[in-house]
């Protein structure tokens, strides 16, 4: 095994710090505090909805005046954090995406006290959450929902039956079983699926490109056979025998995905099931809510059901939001109540119920909401789309558990699909974890 050289907090914050200028807000006097946010402007509609009347009638018992703005871009999100970072003036709290809570956790207050208070009533986070949510010790964001969500498999029943003899609804229905029910559904199933379904003309929507879904879809089979790397302790594990395994099972998988699948963007797998050109995408419900409006036969074709299970595990690739409160915040305290207030159960459920079960809860004991059981069509369509007790699941994220801050390298870089698009052109299993290795230790020593 290589030992590296870690980077410093600071040069990971350089990779991802924005330069724009920070946010002016005029505020009315006569309330009994003030407090300024920034949150997610949902793309479900309904969901800013019911997030704008919790904190209105937050504030409205509480005698506190917020200002709060909503940003549907997370591009923006990220420029505008890194501005109000630098100035050090802007809103109070905001949402951080990912890697960005360890990025700045310098410049957050430390919020112990409401992670505490939210564990002691609904039980622990996944390790994947404080892993990223936790520096020097302290919990530094609270985990948050709009728009927390995972990336697992959303396909076309009818095709699945049909050209893979697999009756996903089956495998998966919309209520609980036991906990070796869906043992079939692993990754030589998958590959086999996937063959038969590419030799129909229906491949699995699933890229190689340089964006965030292909890192997740790809890295959460990396996640399944064990394969990571980079290690805890900052070592370069990339000829190790599970990686090893996992890139001689992508080089059968690759041969089965679409033509374009070096150049997919995020939108690519989305239009791909759209169109009806795809039988499988790993996504949240995203796709088939916009199906439903506007190819609603293909959205009564669709179920949301686990990944497939690896050597290892069965791992979800997940996408976090967290709120992190500045330490140059004017209301700490206010700050820390109304999150407190937004992250309960109660609060939880009514958005989940707004955004047709998008939104995911950051405590897995809440995955019980009835709202997954009532969307359709089909009926029962996203059921399983939450992780519960009996799938054998548990949230994935590339990188983990190398240090966060060769981590994030690792992803925004696209290792892991650049990986395999090598495959995919040719090169050898030593050949593209050649060049994998060559990059992690160039990025870490620079």
């Amino acid at each position: 095994m290589s030992k590296t050289r870690r980077m410093t907090r600071r040069s990971a914050m350089q990779l991802a710090a924005a330069t724009t200028l920070p946010l002016v807000h005029i505020r009315t006097a006569g309330a009994a505090g003030k407090l300024s946010i920034s949150l997610w402007d949902h793309w479900v509609p309904g969901g800013t909805e019911a997030m704008r009347r919790q904190v209105a009638d937050w504030a409205a018992k509480n005698k506190v005046e917020v200002n709060a703005d909503y940003t549907s871009q997370g591009p923006k999100l990220v420029m505008n954090a890194a501005a109000e970072a630098q100035a050090k003036a802007g809103h109070d709290f905001v949402p951080l995406l990912q890697w960005d809570s360890i990025a700045y956790s310098d410049h957050l207050e430390p919020v112990d006290d409401v992670i505490d208070y939210l564990v002691g009533k609904y039980g622990t986070y996944d390790p994947v959450v404080e892993y990223l949510a936790k520096s020097d010790g302290s919990w530094k964001v609270v985990p948050g929902t709009d728009p927390t969500a995972n990336l697992t498999c959303c396909a076309r029943i009818s095709m699945l039956k049909q050209y893979a003899g697999i009756d996903i609804t089956e495998l998966y229905p919309a209520h609980p079983t036991a906990p070796d029910h869906a043992k079939s559904w692993t990754y030589d199933t998958f590959l086999k699926a996937a063959e038969t379904c590419h030799k129909a003309g229906f491949p699995f929507g699933m890229g190689l490109g340089s964006t965030g879904d292909s890192v997740n879809n790809t890295g959460a089979i990396f996640s399944a056979y064990g394969a990571d790397l980079v290690n805890a302790q900052g070592e370069i594990t990339t000829n190790s025998d599970k990686v090893r395994q996992v890139m001689e099972y992508g080089q059968q998988l690759v041969k089965y995905l679409p033509p374009d699948t070096v150049s997919y963007d995020d939108a690519s797998n989305n239009r791909a099931l759209i169109s009806g050109r795809s039988a499988l995408i790993y996504n949240p419900p995203s796709a088939w809510a916009v199906a439903k409006r506007d190819a609603p036969d293909v959205a009564k074709d669709c179920w949301t059901f686990p990944c497939p299970a690896g050597p290892v595990d069965r791992s979800i690739p997940y996408n976090y939001v967290f709120y992190g409160i500045w330490k140059f915040a004017k209301n700490k305290s206010a700050a820390k109540d109304l999150l407190r207030h937004l992250m309960e159960r109660e609060q939880i459920e009514v958005r989940a119920i707004a955004s047709e079960g998008f939104n995911l809860p950051p405590q897995l004991s809440m995955s019980d909401f009835k709202i997954w059981e009532e969307v359709e069509p089909p009926k029962g369509t996203v059921y399983n789309y939450p992780i519960r007790p009996w799938h054998g699941s548990k949230p994935s994220l590339v990188g983990y558990p190398a240090p966060p801050d060769i981590a994030v390298q690792m992803y925004n870089r696209a290792i892991i699909p650049t990986m395999w698009a090598k495959l995919r052109s040719g090169q050898t299993v030593k050949q593209a974890t050649d060049w994998a290795t060559h990059e992690i230790e160039g990025f870490i020593r620079n």
